[in-house]
């Protein structure tokens, strides 16, 4: 793909490193503010219904995004597309921290992830195309590491910005990171040349069904289980919408002479295996990211700072674990890499099972470092085994593509561990309420004592709060279950994953892509 005697100079190294930020930027926008939903929604008087439509918006246009720039790369060009896509998700961010009410904020919000979606495909695709082959284990790490630490740090740095400033500088922290990529884009990039030609033979229909495709299925995740999915007409409408668009949009992407995105890409067995496995990754990745302030807010009533000093341990054992993951891809086989790390990955979840209500900062360590190491066992050798083995004109529409189905993992990941809490919430409330009844000698001697207890401390009924207090209990036990279900379920996936691996074949250290087939 890149000539192995092209000599890369300064200039190529500043320009690709800028992209590098520019892409940590638009990743962790994802989830800087999941942590601060409550301020910006007290700051904007929304509903409790609204707000999430925060987040929401930002992955809808997204997602729409990211296999659409294969082809914008290829018709103007990688430097002018992540120049665009650079500014003008810093002037939505802008737009963001400026917003009036929660109707500009949603719209500020879906232009900053549209607009910015452009850039998380165009590094990885760059990588492949800049960077001789025996360079690239050394810049997958690079990229491996800002790809996932993102997701991680984002409720961290979400929760700290907002307690030390404001909810407005989660946005406004963009733009000086905006203007400097910009900057440096424009001047150093320089790794292709636009093809404008192609935009005689633009596929709009193609476009606009794979808007409709994508937004209604992102929609559809989104919303599902709140609504409890297909028993309300919205859901139901909108399901049906995505499904008859994803046909047409597959269709016409088959049978179009210039299809905006090549489906033909998952003719090569490892690139679909590998944007399975990059579903898979997505589903644990961002699972793991949305469940852990979850259980640490609702069990152990933390606050956002307190929660990010929590999750810290897996970024760190991500940056720590990097240069040994750098160099294990040198030395293993790109398979026994990949597995190691979906076996590892599996074990983290599945040692959080065993969580109680006091578990916190000690207690969730060894869980997130494992998690934390494993992940970039992961990452490595997946790009390699999806993308490597690609010609070199396939690998913008390519990149697109896989990454696409990694945030698709994370979504329908979070729609299935949603809909999973909601559903065994109330089984397992269910069932703690009927063995904890006053009937029972144990149960009436506990609420005797803590009406005793409570007597002296509240001038009201003491029967009743005991009876309250008990309630909360419950809750609170019934939560513990249910969120150690989910990271069970979570965990069953990365280890059911492997049973791909024999489909999927390695590429030898040494050798170009086209001597890998």
């Amino acid at each position: 793909m890149t000539d192995e005697h092209r000599k890369l100079t300064p200039g190529d190294w500043i320009g690709f490193l800028a992209m590098v930020l520019g892409m940590f930027m638009a990743i962790l926008d994802i989830q800087i503010v999941s942590s601060s939903l409550s301020e910006i929604q007290a700051g904007l008087s929304a509903g409790r219904d609204e707000i999430s439509w925060v987040q929401t918006s930002y992955l809808i246009a997204e997602v729409v995004m990211i296999p659409l720039s294969g082809w914008l790369a290829r018709v103007f060009s990688t430097r002018w597309l992540f120049l665009a896509s650079a500014f003008t998700f810093t002037l939505s961010s802008l737009a963001c921290a400026f917003a009036w009410d929660i109707n500009s904020m949603i719209v500020a919000r879906a232009l900053q992830g549209f607009l910015g979606g452009a850039m998380i495909p165009t590094v990885f695709s760059s990588m492949f195309m800049l960077f001789p082959l025996h360079m690239r284990p050394m810049i997958g790490v690079i990229i491996g590491l800002v790809a996932t630490m993102a997701p991680t740090l984002g409720p961290v740095v979400g929760g700290w910005i907002t307690d030390l400033l404001s909810w407005h500088w989660l946005f406004l922290i963009n733009l000086p990171v905006g203007v400097l990529v910009c900057v440096l884009v424009t001047v150093f990039v320089r790794i292709d040349q636009p093809r404008l030609e192609m935009l005689k033979r633009i596929d709009i229909p193609g476009i606009l069904l794979m808007a409709l495709f994508l937004g209604g299925l992102e929609y559809t995740l989104e919303e599902g289980p709140a609504d409890n999915w297909f028993q309300t007409e919205t859901i139901v409408w909108w399901a049906t919408v995505t499904a008859a668009a994803a046909i047409l949009f597959v269709w016409r992407e088959l049978v179009h002479a210039h299809p905006v995105v090549d489906l033909f890409a998952f003719r090569n067995a490892n690139f679909s295996i590998g944007c399975l496995y990059s579903f898979i990754i997505g589903s644990g990745l961002y699972g793991s990211v949305y469940l852990l302030p979850l259980f640490l807010g609702r069990v152990r009533g933390m606050n956002s700072f307190d929660i990010g000093v929590t999750m810290i341990v897996t970024g760190a054992f991500q940056f720590l674990s990097a240069p040994i993951a750098g160099i294990l891809s040198k030395k293993m086989e790109p398979r026994l890499m990949l597995g190691l790390g979906l076996v590892l990955f599996g074990i983290g979840l599945w040692m959080t099972t065993a969580m109680t209500n006091e578990w916190g900062f000690w207690e969730l360590f060894l869980p997130q470092a494992v998690r934390g190491v494993s992940l970039m066992l992961c990452f490595l050798p997946i790009n390699l085994l999806a993308l490597g083995t690609l010609p070199k004109e396939e690998v913008h529409n390519a990149s697109g593509l896989f990454n696409l189905m990694r945030n698709l993992g994370g979504a329908i990941g979070l729609a299935a561990i949603n809909t999973a809490l909601i559903e065994r919430f109330d089984m397992h409330k269910a069932h703690l309420a009927e063995s904890l009844t006053p009937a029972r000698s144990q149960v009436f001697q506990m609420l005797d004592g803590m009406s005793a207890y409570l007597g002296g401390l509240i001038a009201g009924d003491a029967d009743a709060a005991a009876l309250k207090t008990l309630s909360r209990l419950i809750e609170r036990e019934a939560w513990v279950l249910t969120f150690a279900d989910a990271f069970l379920l979570l965990s069953i996936g990365f280890f059911l994953a492997l049973f791909f691996m024999p489909w999927i074949k390695s590429v030898k250290a040494g050798k170009a892509p086209s001597e890998a087939h």
